[in-house]
C-alpha cells in the first residue's frame, strides 16, 4: 500500500474531534494566506470553499457528513444559515452531481494551488482529502480529483 493510500485509510477512520480540530486549524490559516495572495480581490474564503466544493463535488454527491464539513464554510459566503436542502439544491444547480463537466474549474484551481508555496499546497490537499474522507470513504473518484491537484 502506497503513502497516499495509507493517509486516506487513517482520514477514513479519524475520531471526530480530531477531525474537527484539524480542520479547523488547517483551514484558518489557508483561509488567511489566500486572502493575503489574491491581487483581484477575491475573498480567501470563497477561494477556500471553491476547492472544498470540488472535492465534494468529485464523487457527483452530497453527503450529509460532508455538508456538516463544509456549512461553516458556506454560511460565511453566503451570510445566513443553510440546510442540508438549501445546500443540495444549490449543489444541483451549479452543477456539482456531474463532476466531469466541471473541467475549466478544476483547471483554475490547479493554477491558483501552483502560486501557493509547497506548505499550503499541501494544508489545501489535506483539507480536500479530509472533505473527501468525512462520509468514511475515499472513493476512487475522490481519490483522482486529489492526485490532480498534488501533480
Amino acid at each position: 500500500m502506497n503513502d497516499f493510500d495509507a493517509l486516506c485509510e487513517i482520514l477514513e477512520r479519524m475520531d471526530p474531534e480530531t477531525y474537527n480540530q484539524i480542520y479547523e486549524q488547517k483551514s484558518v490559516g489557508i483561509v488567511k494566506a489566500l486572502s493575503g495572495i489574491m491581487e483581484d480581490g477575491r475573498d480567501g474564503v470563497a477561494i477556500f470553499m471553491d476547492f472544498i466544493l470540488a472535492a465534494v463535488a468529485a464523487d457527483g454527491k452530497l453527503a450529509e457528513d460532508e455538508f456538516l464539513a463544509i456549512r461553516p464554510g458556506m454560511e460565511a459566503i453566503l451570510g445566513r444559515s443553510v440546510s442540508y436542502g438549501d445546500a443540495l439544491e444549490m449543489f444541483m444547480r451549479a452543477g456539482l452531481d456531474e463532476p466531469e463537466g466541471l473541467k475549466a474549474e478544476v483547471d483554475l484551481m490547479v493554477d491558483v494551488i501552483g502560486l501557493l508555496s509547497p506548505e499550503l499546497k499541501e494544508d489545501i490537499v489535506l483539507i480536500c482529502l479530509m472533505v473527501c474522507a468525512v462520509d468514511g470513504k475515499v472513493c476512487d473518484s475522490e481519490k483522482a480529483w486529489i492526485k490532480q491537484l498534488i501533480e
